[in-house]
């Protein structure tokens, strides 16, 4: 008998984090950071709730902080064993956990500063650097389809998931005396699969126990013509008006779709605006590491960027600027119009995304372009659902620009694409809905039941189930 301990990203679409109890052996799926109100995001300073040492693996399913941005603070706690993922996910796995190191130190040192004003106790940084490179010393890569044993009769294959470089459906089998075998699939974060750059996620056929994710439980996202269809109207109105365009983006895997797309528009003739802005350090860095692991995306897409200039997507949009420093930043604030910026953070709650808002988003002739989910507590959330002003950088402005919402470029499954993965089970795994909040959790659970007959659970916060 297996134990599994929901520790995170249970009604809520962050903080992944999952442990697995099995043959004397504990396993952490996950590690994953809460993200979203100041008051959730605190929670990632508790102490974990599991003694780190007594762990003998971890596993992680891609780079996306809200699966990996806690291993530094695991590793800080105790931990010492491996860290199983792909070698995509490690390579972005340094980046962005390094980013997050140093943003941990940044926002420290600027709280600290009112706080010794205020006579209050300091705080520390919730990890260092040298936490993170204890972490990334850990790493153990496996490529996908390669079974390998990561504790006592536990071994692991990982799948592609196509969501990012290096995402994986995490697939964990025990071996159990008298030749019994109980399998978990985790789909990790299931890719769109109109998404241009990766391959589709792999579909599996058996499982004893499924945690799925339902980020997009309640509904499918616009066909992809549509979607590009209304890019390319936004983009064509903005430059009519004069204004700007400002896309708020993932640093990782987002920005790289979008780079893809505006490639294609330039390579048809059809972008009018002759300057493309990749201001986002770990935007330009993930984007040079998406090219170093080019051989993953789909041959088609493949083959199409290597057919121009030197094959990679630096060079496929040849007006793409990137601007890795805070001066050449700062620059783009002269361009009044006629631009397209591309900058973190993707849900607004930090980054020099900000920094332009406060140029642009008082202008009634700029367009702001939301390519993809917004979790609620974030300044993204609050400009989707209509906030007239807003408070940026100790400023309060008035929301004029146009917000424009691209569901269509989610790097997620919609509902209709997680049934269909779902589908290919022979015959119905005990399955929790995970990664979502409670309504898609819902709506998914209840569409599940009525086109598969399927039940599908959603389990509570520290749910213990024995399977």
């Amino acid at each position: 008998m297996a134990l599994l301990t929901f520790k995170g990203a249970v009604r809520q679409v962050t903080g992944s984090c999952y442990l697995l109890e099995a043959n004397g052996c504990r396993v952490l799926l996950e590690c994953g950071m809460t993200q979203g109100f100041r008051r959730d995001e605190a929670h990632n300073r508790n102490r974990f709730e599991f003694l780190p040492a007594s762990l003998d693996a971890v596993i992680i399913s891609h780079a996306h902080l809200d699966h990996s941005g806690l291993l530094p603070k695991l590793i800080a706690e105790g931990y010492a064993g491996p860290i199983h993922m792909t070698p995509g996910c490690a390579g972005l796995l340094e980046l962005m956990l390094s980013d997050a190191a140093a943003l941990q130190q940044r926002d420290t040192d600027w709280e600290n500063k009112w706080r010794k004003r205020a006579g209050k106790p300091l705080l520390e940084p919730l990890y260092t650097q040298e936490d993170t490179n204890a972490a990334l010393a850990l790493c153990e890569v496996h490529e996908y389809g390669q079974e390998a044993v990561i504790a006592n009769g536990i071994s692991v294959t990982f799948h592609e998931a196509g969501h990012i470089l290096g995402s994986a459906i995490v697939e964990i089998t025990i071996h159990e005396a008298h030749n019994l075998t109980r399998k978990l699939v985790f789909s990790g974060d299931l890719g769109n699969d109109q998404s241009p750059l990766l391959r589709l996620p792999k579909t599996l056929e058996e499982a004893d126990l499924l945690l799925m994710e339902s980020t997009y439980g309640d509904r499918d996202h616009r066909n992809l013509e549509e979607t590009l269809e209304e890019f390319q109207e936004i983009l064509d109105a903005a430059w009519a008006s004069g204004g700007n365009v400002l896309i708020p983006s993932f640093a990782v895997g987002r920005t790289q779709d979008i780079l893809y797309y505006l490639g294609k528009f330039h390579q048809a003739g059809t972008l009018k605006q002759q300057a493309v802005f990749l201001d986002s350090p770990m935007a330009i860095a993930a984007t040079e590491i998406y090219d170093r692991f080019r051989k993953d995306f789909k041959p088609s897409e493949k083959a199409l960027i290597g057919g121009r200039g030197k094959g990679d997507l630096k060079h496929w949009l040849p007006i793409l600027k990137c601007t890795p420093t805070t001066e050449e930043s700062m620059a783009i604030n002269r361009v009044k119009g006629g631009a397209i910026i591309i900058a973190g953070a993707g849900m607004c709650n930090g980054g020099r995304i900000v920094h332009h808002f406060k140029h642009n988003l008082w202008r009634d002739d700029c367009h702001i372009i939301m390519p993809g989910f917004q979790a609620k507590g974030t300044l993204g959330r609050r400009l989707v659902d209509g906030a007239k002003n807003v408070r940026i950088i100790h400023q309060s402005l008035a929301v004029r620009a146009h917000i424009h919402t691209l569901g269509g470029f989610s790097a997620h499954a919609g509902q209709s694409q997680l049934i269909e993965w779902l589908s290919h089970f022979k015959r119905s795994p005990e399955i929790y809905l995970v990664h979502g909040e409670l309504e898609k959790c819902e709506a998914l659970a209840n569409a599940i039941k009525a086109k598969l007959g399927w039940l599908a659970n959603i389990p509570e916060p520290d749910e213990q189930i024995a399977f």
